[in-house]
């Protein structure tokens, strides 16, 4: 049988980076606790990064690549409401993973010049998509709204998303990382960003969304 090659000492620095620091939170985690959990000499993670900082860029550049591969609109067909609900639970099940820059973002943008202006990059790029998403909708007659209501939705729906996982820490942070909770709290999160839709959808999509809400809440009781 063939074995799989060893993963390189780089990709096992960031794979454990990151559990460290969706658990313990990335401003508590040092490149010395990094390293001694690796079992290698601080020299050695140096090699491969600066600091912590290098760490962190690093992971963000592997969290973006999988939200723009993600963040697409579908080809050669308007966007419909169920897209939407797909897009929405793909898209929180990607900030779970990486959940650490959600819940720690304010401090990583006040320090890290770089990781601020990508995300800054990424947010516009996801209310572009949402634009998008919702100019489809209205474009097949299932949503009523003008522009300057799509572009306030497009925003809420994107501020929502990224703030919701440090409203669910507040809400109950004894159990922000136990699975069956968070997998609850995920689900919420999409209800709330597509609520934020659901007064402007018309006829079919209006009562497909209501149907899917339904049987989601359900779910959640």
């Amino acid at each position: 049988m063939l074995q799989k090659a060893p993963r390189r000492t780089r990709e096992r620095i960031l794979e454990l980076s990151l559990r460290l620091f969706n658990e313990f939170g990335e401003p508590n985690i040092t490149t010395t606790v990094i390293a001694e959990e690796m079992n290698i000499s601080p020299g050695n993670l140096y090699y491969h990064f600066r600091n912590k900082d290098d760490i962190v860029n690093s992971i963000f550049v592997q969290f973006k690549a999988e939200a723009e591969r993600m963040l697409q609109v579908p080809s050669g067909r308007r966007s419909n409401i169920e897209d939407v609900w797909l897009y929405l639970h793909l898209m929180f099940e990607l900030i779970w993973r990486y959940r650490f820059f959600y819940r720690d973002l304010n401090d990583l943008l006040s320090r890290n010049r770089k990781l601020e202006l990508e995300f800054k990059e990424l947010l516009a790029h996801k209310i572009k998509v949402a634009r998008n998403l919702c100019l489809d909708l209205r474009s097949e007659g299932s949503l009523e709204a003008h522009d300057m209501a799509i572009d306030a939705m497009s925003v809420n729906m994107v501020v929502v998303a990224t703030y919701w996982l440090s409203y669910e820490y507040v809400r109950n942070p004894r159990k922000y990382s136990e699975q069956q909770s968070m997998a609850d709290a995920l689900a919420r999160g999409c209800y709330q960003v597509l609520s934020q839709v659901g007064p402007y959808l018309r006829g079919e999509t209006s009562l497909l969304f209501q149907k899917l809400s339904e049987e989601y809440l359900k779910k959640l009781k």
